[in-house]
């Protein structure tokens, strides 16, 4: 069985709670942190910059992705350079489009031109990978992130497209592969399996990291045992 200290993938907090990011980062249970405008509207996030200016007065020697929320290219653009301005362990999240399936290209290719980490989000095929690899630097860090969970959600075997997206970006030597979207523990298996660089796992996955490589036959003994506890509990008879 495989365990957490014989990976190489980074894990990175998928979240906008700021007190579990907190707690992660100290914890040193993960290797950094990724966010978006939905996890920031869950966690009941209003203003954007006071809170990302919060995590950051902490988290400041590992990675950390803050989106864009602008539909408009030039809109986008002016917001990625303020949450660049903000700290050095920031990547800037880009969608892989807008609303209108306009491609986000030249404003990647300007972007990363300038030396700008970029995190582009929201992939979903190889070929959008191939579009995306066109446009960034090689010598400029970036992260490109599929939503391997995503892809199996519609029923696809999403692996043999990440293999694909691996192989698609291995030229570019700063560019990090990232499994977007993980649903379970295996997943993490699956991803470093791919040559994924990154994972991003939700705090109900970074809560069940220890299960990674138990016994499975100790497993099975303490469901029988939990089972047995919450019907002594419960104080079933039949």
């Amino acid at each position: 069985m495989m365990k957490l200290l014989d990976l190489k993938i980074k894990i990175f907090a998928d979240g906008a709670n700021k007190d579990d990011m907190l707690a992660a980062y100290r914890a040193g249970s993960v290797d950094g942190f990724t966010t978006n405008p939905s996890l920031m509207r869950k966690a009941g996030v209003t203003d954007y910059e006071k809170f990302a200016k919060e995590v950051l007065s902490v988290i400041k020697d590992v990675s950390i992705s803050f989106e864009v929320f602008s539909d408009e290219f030039d809109a986008m653009e002016r917001e990625a350079r303020k949450i660049a301005s903000w700290a050095r362990n920031i990547h800037v999240k880009i969608p892989v489009q807008n609303t209108k399936g306009q491609f986000s290209g030249p404003l990647i290719k300007k972007l990363h031109g300038e030396g700008i980490p970029l995190n582009v989000t929201a992939i979903l095929t190889v070929d959008q990978v191939r579009k995306v690899a066109q446009n960034l630097r090689g010598d400029v860090p970036s992260i490109v992130s599929v939503f391997a969970g995503r892809i199996a959600d519609t029923g696809v075997d999403p692996i043999p497209a990440m293999k694909e997206c691996a192989a698609v970006l291995k030229p570019l030597p700063k560019c990090e592969l990232l499994w977007a979207s993980s649903r379970e523990v295996l997943n993490i298996i699956q991803a470093e399996q791919c040559g994924c660089h990154i994972i991003t796992v939700t705090q109900d996955i970074i809560k069940k990291l220890s299960m990674l490589g138990k016994n499975l036959a100790e497993l099975s003994l303490d469901t029988v045992k939990m089972f047995f506890e919450d019907s002594t509990k419960s104080g079933f008879k039949i």
